[in-house]
């Protein structure tokens, strides 16, 4: 064979391998391919979708799903209280200003609205805010410092006689609380509300003697529960034994002044046969004696 013709052949599968095919597809096909395409985006939206759910569902707010609606401003401004109960329980107790907290919680794509809303209104009437200089700060029931705090407070309130502190009050006020309760051991003491709730109080460890165990039988065999407390202070009475009274100030019961009745109006009736006065004579009392 020619080697020229070789050649030419050669160059031609060369040019063939270079230049790419475009193939025209049928109808068909491209339809078919068209809603493939169109079942795999709602496809995704669902997967998005189930994305936010398990970002919600974890704690943490998806503000961009938030974006559109009205609940965006609060979803940030729940998200900045958060963060600044966080980092107070972490014991970072300084103030920030708005542009360190939008930088430390990535809100930096907020628009200038929502800024002056959290400036003028948000964080300065939130109840848990606390503006210093113009800085922000979390600001706790309690402001505890160390557990040597905690024990004071606690004192305080048993003394007063207010009772005990919530522990969720604690926890917030108190950075690093469950350090400082563990280490406190038996000064404090722990009692469970009805609604699960954990209350401290303080362990007055002067106020801890032993009662004789004759005594206890005594005092256990004395049934009081079908009488009230007004029939066990006569009893004491009776007895020649005065009852503790409360020391504390007393309400008084404001009493309603009763009204006085309005003096009761004339009743009016209206005259008739006004023509006739002096010729009538008035039978009410009776028949009148003859003249």
């Amino acid at each position: 064979m020619d080697p020229a013709l070789l050649r030419e052949r050669e160059l031609f599968k060369k040019r063939a391998l270079s230049t790419p095919a475009v193939e025209k597809r049928p109808a068909s096909s491209e339809a078919s391919g068209s809603s493939k395409k169109k079942k795999s985006k709602p496809d995704k939206e669902s997967s998005s979708a189930s994305k936010n759910n398990t970002d919600s569902s974890n704690g943490s707010f998806n503000l961009k799903a938030l974006s559109g609606s009205s609940g965006y401003k609060f979803g940030v401004l729940a998200r900045i209280v958060n963060y600044m109960k966080t980092r107070h329980q972490r014991g970072d107790t300084h103030p920030l200003t708005l542009d360190e907290i939008l930088d430390e919680t990535k809100l930096l794509d907020i628009g200038m609205k929502q800024k002056q809303w959290l400036m003028s209104e948000a964080l300065a009437s939130n109840p848990k805010i606390d503006i210093r200089d113009g800085k922000y700060a979390f600001k706790p029931k309690y402001h505890l410092k160390d557990k040597k705090a905690l024990l004071r407070l606690l004192d305080k309130h048993d003394q007063l006689g207010l009772g005990g502190v919530l522990l969720d009050d604690v926890e917030e006020g108190l950075p690093n609380a469950a350090k400082a309760i563990k280490a406190l051991g038996d000064q404090i003491i722990f009692v469970t509300r009805p609604d699960k709730k954990k209350i401290l109080f303080y362990n007055d460890k002067h106020c801890q003697f032993e009662v004789d165990e004759e005594f206890q039988k005594l005092w256990r065999s004395v049934p009081v529960d079908s009488i009230d407390e007004d029939k066990i202070e006569d009893y004491l009475k009776r007895q020649g034994i005065s009852s503790m009274q409360e020391t504390g100030p007393k309400k008084t019961i404001p009493v309603q002044k009763r009204k006085k009745p309005g003096a009761q109006k004339k009743r009016r009736f209206k005259t008739h046969n006004d023509h006739l006065n002096g010729v009538l004579e008035d039978y009410s009392d009776g028949v009148p004696a003859k003249k």
